[in-house]
C-alpha cells in the first residue's frame, strides 16, 4: 500500500471513530440528562395503583381473573379525569386497561412500573394521563431529534473530512510522488537527474538533497571517466615513446649510443612520476598515509623552495618572493609532505605566470580569536587566473581549466589534488581564490601548537 493510500486511511478511520464515538457519548449523555430530569412525578399514584393490585392479586388467589370488576380504577387520583392505565402480564399481554386513551399510547408514553412477587415479574404497570403523554413525548422527540442530528451532522462531517482528508493526502505525498522517478531513474545509473522541488518544507529538502546528491555522483562519474581517460593517455603517450625509440633502435642495428637514451630516460621519469604521484595520492584519500611528524619550520622550508626554483623563475622572467611576518613559524608536520604541498603550488603558479609576472610568497599568524593558532601561507602570482566556474573543482584529480592544455604544459592535475589532501592530513585547509586576467592565490593554514607546548 502506498504512502498516500496508508495516510488517507488512517485520517479515515481517526475521523470516522471519532465521529462515531462523538455520536454515541453525545446520545447516552442527553438521554441519561432526560431520564434524570422528573418533569412528571407520578411515583404516589403508580404507587397507589400498585399496592391496589398487588391487594387483589393475593386476594384472587394469585390470579388476576375478575380484575376488570375489582374497582381498581378508584385509586386513580380524582384531580386527574384523564389518567388511566394499563396492566400486561409478563409476556406483554393486555389483562386490563381504564382510561379514555388507547393501550398502545399507555403502553407507549406512560409511567411504568413492574410488579414482582418474590423475584419473579407478575405483571406490568402503565400508568397514563395527558402531562405524562406530553412530557414523554417532549423527551422522546429530543432524544430522536438528537440522535438524527447527530447521525445526519455526523455523516455529512464525515464525507466532507473523508474528501479533506484525500487531498491533504493527496497533497502532502504530491512531492513525494513527483520525487520517485528521479529515484527510480537514478537507481538505474542515470546520474545528474534532478527532481522538482515544489516546496520548502521538509520534502524541499529531500529533494535538494537528492538533486545535491545526484549531481555529485554525476560529477563523480565524470571524475572517474576523466581519470580512466587520463591516465589511459598519460601512460600511454611515453609508453608509445619508449616503444617508437625502441623499435628504431632494433630495426637501426646498430649499438646505442648513451645519448639516444636520454629521451627514453625522460619518458620513464615521467611515467615514474605519474605512478608515485597517484599512489600518494590514493593512499592520501584512504587515509593509510603515514606521516614522520616532527618539528618543521614553515619559513626555512619555503626559503629552500626559493632558493631551489629561484633560477626557473628567473629564467622564465618571473618575480618570485618571500615574505614572513608571522611571529611562530614551527609546526608539527610531516617536512617532505609539506615539502611536496608547497612546491606542487609555487610550480604550477610558475606554469600559468606569463613574463614580467610575480609570485608572492607569504606566511602569517592568523589571530586565534577563541579558536587556536593557526599559521597561514598564502601563494599568489599575476597570472592568467582561474574562471569561477573552474574553482569549485581545481583539487579534483586529473581536472584541467583547459582541456586543450597538453600534458607538458598543463601538467596531468594531480598536483593540487595532492596539495590538498596533504594539508588535509597536517589538520589543515587549502582554499584558492581567483581574478581572471589577474591572478589567482592559494591560501593554506595550519594548526601552530597552542602556547607553551613543545613539539615532538
Amino acid at each position: 500500500m502506498s504512502v498516500r493510500r496508508k495516510l488517507f486511511v488512517a485520517m479515515c478511520s481517526i475521523i470516522i471513530g471519532m465521529c462515531a464515538l462523538f455520536v454515541l457519548i453525545t446520545q447516552f449523555v442527553v438521554k441519561a440528562s432526560l431520564d434524570y430530569l422528573d418533569w412528571a412525578d407520578r411515583s404516589r399514584e403508580i404507587g397507589a395503583l400498585s399496592e391496589e393490585l398487588m391487594r387483589y392479586y393475593k386476594r384472587n388467589g394469585e390470579s388476576w381473573t375478575g380484575v376488570e370488576q375489582a374497582g381498581i380504577e378508584r385509586a386513580l387520583p380524582a384531580d386527574r379525569p384523564d389518567a388511566g392505565f394499563a396492566l400486561l402480564d409478563s409476556q406483554r399481554n393486555p389483562i386490563y386497561s381504564h382510561g379514555n386513551a388507547e393501550l398502545e399510547r399507555m403502553v407507549g408514553l406512560g409511567v411504568f412500573r413492574a410488579l414482582e412477587q418474590g423475584r419473579h415479574t407478575i405483571a406490568l404497570l402503565y400508568y397514563y394521563d395527558t402531562e405524562v403523554g406530553n412530557v414523554n413525548i417532549i423527551r422522546h422527540g429530543i432524544t430522536s431529534s438528537v440522535t438524527a442530528l447527530l447521525t445526519f451532522g455526523g455523516l455529512l462531517f464525515s464525507i466532507a473530512a473523508v474528501l479533506i482528508a484525500y487531498f491533504v493526502s493527496k497533497r502532502l505525498t504530491a512531492p513525494l510522488a513527483a520525487l520517485l522517478p528521479a529515484i527510480a531513474r537514478l537507481g538505474k545509473g542515470e546520474f545528474g537527474v534532478q527532481a522538482p522541488v515544489t516546496s520548502r518544507d521538509e520534502y524541499g529538502t529531500v529533494a535538494n538533497a537528492f538533486n545535491s546528491m545526484s549531481a555529485q555522483l554525476q560529477r563523480a562519474e565524470d571524475v572517474r571517466r576523466q581519470l580512466v581517460a587520463d591516465v589511459a593517455h598519460e601512460l600511454r603517450t611515453p609508453i608509445t615513446i619508449v616503444r617508437g625509440h625502441l623499435d628504431a633502435m632494433q630495426q637501426d642495428g646498430r649499438a646505442v649510443e648513451p645519448e639516444r637514451l636520454l629521451p627514453l630516460q625522460d619518458e620513464l621519469i615521467r611515467l615514474t612520476r605519474l605512478v608515485d604521484d597517484l599512489h600518494q595520492l590514493s593512499m592520501a584519500e584512504a587515509g593509510k598515509l603515514t606521516l614522520e611528524r616532527k618539528p618543521t619550520d614553515i619559513g626555512s622550508l619555503l626559503a629552500r623552495i626559493v632558493e631551489r626554483l629561484g633560477p626557473e623563475a628567473d629564467s622564465a622572467g618571473i618575480d618570485l618572493t618571500l615574505d614572513v611576518r608571522a611571529g611562530r613559524t614551527v609546526i608539527d608536520g610531516d617536512p617532505n609532505r609539506l615539502m611536496q604541498l608547497f612546491l606542487n603550488l609555487i610550480l604550477n603558479a610558475i606554469r600559468y605566470t606569463p613574463s614580467g609576472g610575480s609570485i608572492r610568497l607569504a606566511v602569517e599568524e592568523d589571530p586565534p580569536d577563541g579558536n587556536p593558532a593557526r599559521l597561514r601561507v598564502s601563494v599568489a602570482d599575476t597570472g592568467s587566473g582561474i574562471e569561477p566556474e573552474h574553482l569549485p573543482f581545481i583539487f579534483e584529480r586529473f581536472y584541467r581549466t583547459d582541456a586543450a592544455r597538453s600534458r607538458h604544459s598543463g601538467g596531468t592535475g594531480l598536483g593540487l589534488a595532492i596539495a590538498k589532501q596533504f594539508a588535509e592530513l597536517h589538520g589543515g585547509t587549502i582554499e584558492a581564490s581567483s581574478v581572471p586576467g589577474q591572478g589567482t592565490t592559494f591560501v593554506v593554514t595550519l594548526p601552530l601548537p597552542a602556547s607553551g607546548e613543545h613539539t615532538i
